[in-house]
């Protein structure tokens, strides 16, 4: 039989379907509250369980009890958070299927299953499913089936919300010839219409209209690497958050316990994507910039191209060495005790060779017991034989002895001195030592222009946050001083009607943090967005928080910032060779109109003959459009274009310049006063989108810019709607 799809004109069976589809959402969102009363009350038992009288020292039943209890609160905590999550629409498709191509063709509507797909599993009070998890086998073919293999899906149907409110449906009819006559068809396409929606600030999910290729990407297996390839626009990031959601999902055990990370190029990145892994259910993913990597450091700050280049350099691992192990500036070059009647003088060089050995094997600040007991056996090999009796007979009393010496010890805390990564990166300022550290790795320019780049600024940029991970496993942590147990008062948390709840493994941890402070955090799962852009030495930075992990890696090459991408590429396999490795290539832009990206792809083509563009499916006959000014008056220029483009586009609109160029557009932009609008370099637009873009002057993004013209195409790949540029110079245009 045929089939065909509802007309736009039926008002009354759309309004029929509206409200039978909102009639059962309804539904959900009661058994919602339910789940939330009954989890709430599941917490209030837990902290009762926890209403002794006596604190301090409790009998074994009694921590029994309190461990039941933090058990229930934990969980029902969980439970709470993932039902009280922001949800843009808590149940968003729906499946209605077939016995399959052998069986007869059902005759009703009412002859199909129906299958409702949402953001969590819901049942109802007889514990049927009302909606299913979209990360459970049977939501699959939701994204997978296809025209050619349907996977007895008669029709898909995407249900568009505000809130718990259904707004409008779009169906996908897989099957014509199998579709009852009184199936309605509605819609055109829930995909285009995602498309057409204004951005906003932060990113959304795509859970409603995922495609059969990121599908495939997203439930790839656990182990080993999966790496998510493809050009701009292509959805790579919004996949692999998916994916992070769908490990999650599949083995919460594992990637639960262990932790999963996301890693993104910046601050401005990460405060894009925060929304879309809560939006899903999932709550306990850390996200960090990769400024963000190591503890106590959050940087943001950029070097200039020269300098991001020397500091991402595997270079970079044997000055560092080098100066982990050197003299600590100012520190004494001369160790002179008075003991037993002489005085005992070491001098530089035996110092030297002291430290050399301490060293040999050991990080330096876990190196201080051998030190200390180079400098006895230096000390004792100057000693007077004559002297050599009594008290002083032996070695181990003569090192009891002058260790105690107020000489001694004031030498040693000195020469000696607790290293951090901080204050050993700030050495490579001095001109000097940075040349004796570098003088087999670097060239006279670079030793110059790298240790100008330490001294400019007091605040450590993004590529040093790399250099101080590394300098960390040089240096290493001092032991830590092991002392008794503190006795727990159990109730802490409880008392006064305060509801926080410190729990038994959480004090654990506490009590055990010193202990394990020199290890990096080591995640189940790690993720990497915008891998192209990682320099080398950042690699070695990344792999260290999963020596043991899984990994998702998302990047393209012709988008990296790294000038050699190639060995950015072979730094990554050296760290990750030895895991089995699944790629994945997605093949169409959905974010660009196909105008601006036609434009974009001219601009790389003809620096990477062979980068790998995607289609761009949307079109919207808007060109990109070229503006050229004099130099002097660009910044009023690119807030002239961002006015006139804030009355064209509902959503936001990003004005991309140097961070030369940066205040003075900032200064105009502050005139508009549109919270719509924002101002961005090209390193921070990584990863984002805008509903209109203005370029300030891209030869100069191409200049000062690392990574030169695949920066450009960053920036240019950013819109979706419209994109102008401002000109001073015109080098960079396509050659007709």
């Amino acid at each position: 039989m045929d089939q065909t799809p509802l007309p736009a004109h039926d008002d009354n069976v759309e309004r029929a379907e509206l409200a039978a589809e909102q009639q059962h959402v309804d539904l959900v969102y009661d058994r919602v509250d339910v789940a939330a009363r009954s989890a709430s009350r599941i917490a209030v038992d837990g902290h009762a369980r926890a209403q002794a009288q006596n604190v301090g020292r409790v009998r074994e039943e009694e921590q029994t009890g309190l461990y039941e209890r933090d058990v229930l609160v934990f969980a029902a905590a969980r439970r709470i958070a993932e039902l009280d999550a922001e949800h843009e629409g808590l149940v968003f498709g729906r499946l209605d299927s077939d016995k399959g191509d052998d069986q007869p063709a059902a005759t009703a509507a009412s002859e199909l299953e129906s299958l409702y797909v949402g953001r969590i599993g819901v049942r109802d009070a007889e514990y049927e499913p009302l909606v299913i998890d979209w990360r459970a086998p049977a939501a699959e073919p939701f994204y997978r089936a296809t025209g050619t293999d349907r996977l007895k899906v008669v029709r898909r149907r995407v249900l568009r919300n505000k809130g718990p409110r259904i707004i409008g449906i779009e169906d996908d009819l897989l099957a014509p010839e199998r579709a009852p006559e009184d199936l309605p068809v509605m819609g055109e396409g829930a995909l285009m219409a995602s498309l057409s929606r204004a951005r906003g600030h932060t990113m959304r999910d795509i859970v409603a209209t995922i495609q059969a290729e990121q599908d495939r990407a997203i439930r790839a297996p656990a182990r080993g690497v999966t790496v998510i390839g493809g050009g701009p626009g292509t959805g790579k990031t919004v996949v692999a958050l998916h994916r992070a959601a769908f490990l999650l999902y599949s083995d919460r055990r594992r990637f639960e316990r262990g932790g999963v990370l996301v890693v993104g190029p910046s601050a401005a990145f990460m405060a894009y994507i925060e929304r879309v892994l809560p939006s899903l259910g999932e709550n306990t993913v850390s996200l960090r910039a990769v400024g963000e990597l190591v503890d106590g450091v959050k940087a943001t700050a950029v070097d200039d191209a020269d300098a991001a280049a020397i500091k991402g350099s595997l270079r970079m691992r044997g000055v560092l060495s080098r100066a982990a192990r050197d003299r600590v500036p100012n520190a004494p070059t001369t160790l002179r005790v008075f003991i037993g009647g002489a005085t005992v003088e070491v001098d530089t060089n035996q110092l030297d060779n002291v430290r050399r050995n301490a060293l040999r094997r050991t990080p330096r600040n876990r190196a201080g017991a051998e030190a200390r007991k180079g400098l006895v056996a230096a000390l004792w090999q100057r000693f007077p034989e004559d002297l050599r009796t009594g008290v002083y007979g032996d070695r181990e009393a003569f090192g009891d002895r002058v260790t105690d010496t107020p000489a001694f010890r004031t030498f040693f805390n000195q020469w000696w001195p607790v290293l951090t990564p901080e204050a050993v990166l700030r050495w490579l300022g001095d001109p000097r030592r940075l040349q004796r550290w570098a003088r087999n790795e670097l060239t006279p320019v670079e030793i110059e222009t790298l240790a100008a780049a330490i001294r400019s600024t007091a605040d450590f940029t993004v590529a040093d946050v790399a250099l101080l991970d590394e300098l960390s496993t040089y240096l290493g942590h001092p032991p830590v001083q092991e002392s008794r147990d503190e006795e727990f008062d159990w109730l802490e948390g409880l008392s006064d009607g305060v509801n926080e709840v410190l729990t038994t493994s959480e004090r654990r941890a506490r009590a055990a943090a010193a202990r394990d402070a020199e290890e990096p955090d080591d995640y189940a799962h790690v993720l990497v967005d915008e891998a192209q852009d990682l320099s080398p030495m950042q690699w070695r930075m990344v792999t260290r928080r999963g020596p043991q992990a899984s990994w998702t890696i998302v990047g393209d090459p012709a988008q990296s910032s790294w000038p050699d991408p190639d060995e950015a590429r072979a730094a990554m396999d050296s760290m990750l060779s030895h895991l089995q490795r699944h790629s994945f290539r997605l093949s169409t832009n959905y974010r660009n109109s196909a105008e601006i990206y036609a434009f974009a792809g001219e601009v790389i083509r003809q620096t990477l003959p062979d980068a790998d563009l995607p289609n761009a499916v949307r079109e919207t006959g808007i060109e990109p459009e070229h503006r050229i000014f004099d130099a002097s008056k660009i910044s009023e220029a690119a807030g002239d274009a961002a006015a006139e483009l804030l009355q064209l586009v509902e959503g936001t609109v990003g004005v991309i310049v140097t961070p030369t160029q940066r205040p003075a557009v900032e200064r105009v932009l502050a005139e508009i006063g549109d919270p719509r609008v924002v101002a961005l370099t090209p390193l921070e637009s990584k990863g984002l989108e805008y509903d209109a873009v203005v370029v300030v002057e891209p030869d100069r993004i191409v200049s000062e810019t690392l990574g030169g013209v695949r920066a450009l195409y960053v920036v240019l790949t950013r819109a979706t709607q419209r994109m102008v540029t401002v000109n001073s110079t015109t080098h960079w245009l396509p050659s007709k």
